[in-house]
């Protein structure tokens, strides 16, 4: 077991994600679209699929939604076309980040996201500028409780085939290899474990901290106008706060 994770990152993304839950739902509805567009709507034979699902549940969004979400992708109802863009850029004392978007208006998508660089200290930046900072990682966020032995946990994961678990005060944060992550998954669900959260995602190499209070604000305001733009999928950064 090895490392520092940046779960507190997680925790307060999710928190603020809370206070918006019906926009969060329709990011999240978009996203299962594009993946039943992409590779059909049997999650049991599309993992991008699965991965969405699991998010969308995750978040709990109901059921209901899910469903709806699955048929428009199926073309029932729905014409929109979106396509994924990542943007790449920087923010306040150079803290790299990476904007996931899905968008059906790239003409529309790249001047707002460059607005909100610029307006909030950062610069957009040329594809691949930041992007060597990250790794594509699968990630299972487990709370730390009495139920749940360190030590097990590490064999089940690594038997499993995770590539490593990080600790922190309150988690153990698994991650794999993107292509293991549904196998990982589903092995330590089997055995009984429950996710606080997980996906896959851009894990950044290294952190940087920040020390200047008016560039934390400026950094925290940036990420905040970025997710909430309807575009925006997830934000990734390499800021360790």
């Amino acid at each position: 077991m090895s490392g520092h994770s940046k779960w507190n990152n997680i925790k307060n993304k999710k928190g603020k994600e809370d206070a918006k839950k019906g926009k969060i739902f329709t990011k999240l509805g978009r996203n299962i679209i594009v993946a039943v567009r992409e590779g059909g709507p049997d999650p049991n034979y599309n993992p991008s699929l699965k991965v969405a699902i699991d998010k969308a549940k995750s978040e709990n969004m109901p059921n209901d939604n899910i469903e709806r979400a699955i048929k428009k992708g199926s073309g029932e109802g729905s014409e929109d076309n979106y396509e994924q863009v990542i943007y790449e850029g920087y923010g306040p004392s150079g803290i790299a980040i990476m904007v996931d978007c899905l968008t059906d208006n790239r003409n529309r998508t790249a001047p707002d996201v460059r607005h909100i660089f610029d307006k909030n200290g950062g610069n957009l930046g040329q594809p691949g500028c930041v992007s060597f900072m990250f790794s594509k990682k699968g990630q299972l966020v487990i709370e730390k409780t009495d139920s749940v032995d360190g030590e097990d946990l590490m064999m089940n994961a690594i038997e499993s085939g995770a590539e490593d678990i990080l600790e922190e005060d309150e988690v153990f944060e698994v991650l794999t290899a993107p292509e293991d992550y549904q196998k990982v998954r589903k092995a330590l669900e089997d055995l009984g474990y429950d996710f606080m959260h997980s996906d896959i995602t851009y894990i950044p190499q290294n952190y940087t901290d920040l020390t200047d209070e008016e560039d934390v604000k400026k950094l925290e305001k940036l990420i905040d106008s970025l997710e909430d733009n309807d575009d925006v999928q997830d934000v990734y950064t390499n800021w360790g706060e």
